[in-house]
């Protein structure tokens, strides 16, 4: 008898299940759009949903915008491999909500949370913490991105239906390190519209592709501020030397304090400038930034009695963001003692970012990376962390076993960052050694 109480009841809880999962189905296909869209989004969180998302296609081409940002919503929520092609397709959509939508979600199929859903105030301040944050958004080199998706969100840069659109397609060219469409973000430079402009540089600045450096120097003139930061940035990152002249103007003659600090960083950035002068000028400024990028920049130079002048300027400044950019030089300039003041600025929050590029760039030299390996081991969480990120970027062979050690870290944080660090360090060596 108890047995047969147990029969009944499971398959009554299979046919409530099989009821409401055919409700749903049969909710896909009625004539009323907001049933469509309440059914999708049940489909979207249902067990059954990942099974059944082939039942969205005819809605990718309903007659209803509203159903089809449902369909696109609910293929973003299932982040199935086979759903991408879809993704893909809904870049295409005559809407341009639908078209920015479905390129926010080929991105997030790669760096899952970029779409957060929810009320669109927390997903707007979640946007602006995202691209306000000092960790640039990219996917790691060794994630393979689709290249239909890279080429239909160039599309949408190219063509796209509202600026809005494109912008969000630029945004996503840098972010999956789109390089298929670096001809795209080209055009989204030349678009004469502002936002569409800087977002397009930017990505070119994560792409780290030098030869399209030339092509955005003409962008150092530009009216808006915001256009100006964002190349000066790009020109300084990728090392483009017919910026030279240029970035030299901004410094002597820029109305804009922070673009003229910029400017110099930049300056700083790009080898064989011929402006020591310049750097000698600024490099007790009573500005800290100015102060840090002349730092920089003599530290990059290396010539001369620099380095006595250098140290005696470490020994005395207060400001740490000044005091990086000083430890850097004077590390440029031989004198490996100093990055334990890179190490320890790992530990500040708010400087730890300025930091960590400097001790990327130091270690390579085999001397410096070799003395990393100590704080890697033994350092406080957040040093443990952004050591593993500075040795992926330029270790080598020997710093493989060193990152496997950490990846057993105590940390979660610092073992997940470990793991992801040994698979970008492996990627850059070709994949000559393989994890154990």
């Amino acid at each position: 008898m108890e047995l047969g109480r147990r029969i009944g009841t499971c398959l009554l809880l299979v046919a409530i299940t099989a009821g409401a999962q055919e409700e749903w189905e049969l909710g896909l296909s009625d004539p009323d759009p907001n049933k469509r869209i309440k059914a999708v989004r049940k489909l979207s969180t249902s067990p059954d949903g990942s099974r059944n998302f082939e039942l969205l296609v005819p809605l990718l081409q309903d007659e209803s915008e509203d159903v089809r940002t449902a369909a696109v919503r609910a293929l973003i929520r299932l982040r199935l491999n086979d759903a991408q092609p879809l993704l893909t397709g809904a870049t295409e959509d005559p809407s341009p909500q639908v078209q920015a939508l479905a390129v926010d979600g080929l991105v997030d199929f790669y760096v899952p949370g970029y779409v957060q859903f929810g009320r669109l105030s927390a997903f707007t301040d979640g946007l602006k913490k995202r691209f306000s944050s000092p960790t640039p958004l990219i996917v790691p080199p060794y994630v393979e991105v689709r290249p239909e998706a890279i080429l239909a969100i160039g599309a949408v840069l190219r063509s796209g239906r509202r600026p809005e659109a494109r912008v969000k397609a630029a945004r996503a060219i840098g972010i999956l390190r789109g390089h298929q469409s670096l001809d795209d973000l080209l055009e989204g430079v030349r678009s004469g519209q502002s936002t569409l402009i800087r977002e397009s540089v930017l990505a070119m600045k994560k792409l780290e592709d030098p030869s399209v450096g030339p092509d955005i120097v003409f962008l150092l003139q530009d009216p808006e501020p915001k256009v100006r930061e964002a190349v000066i940035q790009t020109v300084g990152q990728l090392q483009t030397e017919t910026a030279v002249p240029g970035l030299a103007r901004i410094v002597e003659t820029d109305k804009q304090h922070d673009l003229r600090a910029e400017a110099l960083a930049a300056l700083a950035k790009i080898p064989e400038n011929d402006q020591r002068k310049l750097f000698l000028r600024h490099h007790a400024s009573k500005s800290k930034g100015m102060r840090a990028a002349a730092a920089e920049g003599l530290g990059r130079l290396n010539e001369g009695d620099d380095l006595e002048l250098i140290k005696s300027h470490l020994s005395s400044e207060e400001s740490l963001p000044v005091k990086l950019a000083l430890a850097f030089a004077v590390v440029m300039m031989g004198d490996t003692g100093a990055i334990n003041i890179l190490v320890e600025g790992l530990n500040s929050t708010a400087h730890r970012m300025e930091a960590r590029p400097f001790l990327i760039e130091t270690s390579r030299n085999p001397e410096v990376l070799d003395k990393l390996y100590g704080p890697l081991r033994s350092g406080s969480g957040p040093q443990r962390r952004h050591l593993a990120h500075v040795i992926a970027a330029s270790g080598t062979e020997e710093s493989l076993p060193h990152l496997r050690a950490l990846t057993h870290d105590r940390n979660d944080d610092v073992a997940t960052a470990a793991v992801e660090a040994l698979r970008s360090l492996e990627f850059r060596l070709g994949g000559r050694v393989k994890t154990n």
